[in-house]
């Protein structure tokens, strides 16, 4: 596509990333800041009228709608739409997988700080996106190629 890749591991602060190589699943707390800067990357590009792609564990709707419209979809837990601030349109790709098949891609990861032990905590945090989030599942059983082609075609047809 052309588009802008982040990887939003790389935007983790120092301490989140020392916490989860200790073993320690992050909460809300630590979360939360980061979602915020990944809002305001994806609001800069917005701003530029140039699309872009972040991979993301946004594990809960709250998470997704940090991501939509920033801080203030903190206290209300929905994306609000201020008219100097609109809520940016994104498209959400839950890639979806059983536990088995993602714990052996992260065993075969070198040089991330999130260990392996860590993925049972995201099954438990994991809130599903549904109805009326604008969102797609992709299986992760599917080859890379058929996964890229599914992902693509849904950006294509809006």
């Amino acid at each position: 596509l052309g588009w802008k890749f982040y990887d939003a591991d790389d935007y983790h602060p120092l301490e989140n990333k020392k916490k989860m190589a200790e073993g320690i699943p992050l909460n809300d707390e630590d979360r939360i800041p980061w979602l915020c800067a990944l809002h305001d990357i994806l609001r800069r590009e917005d701003t530029s009228r140039r699309d872009a792609i972040l991979a993301c564990s946004a594990l809960k709707k709250m998470y997704r709608c940090v991501l939509i419209s920033g801080a203030s979809a903190i206290e209300s837990n929905q994306p609000e739409q201020p008219e100097e601030n609109p809520a940016l349109k994104i498209l959400f790709v839950h890639l979806d997988g059983p536990m088995d098949i993602i714990a052996a891609r992260l065993e075969r990861r070198r040089g991330h700080f999130m260990p392996p032990e860590l993925l049972k905590s995201q099954f438990d945090t994991l809130e599903p996106p549904s109805a009326p989030e604008n969102f797609i599942t992709v299986s992760l059983e599917k080859s890379l190629p058929e996964i890229v082609l599914e992902i693509e075609s849904a950006i294509l047809q809006g």
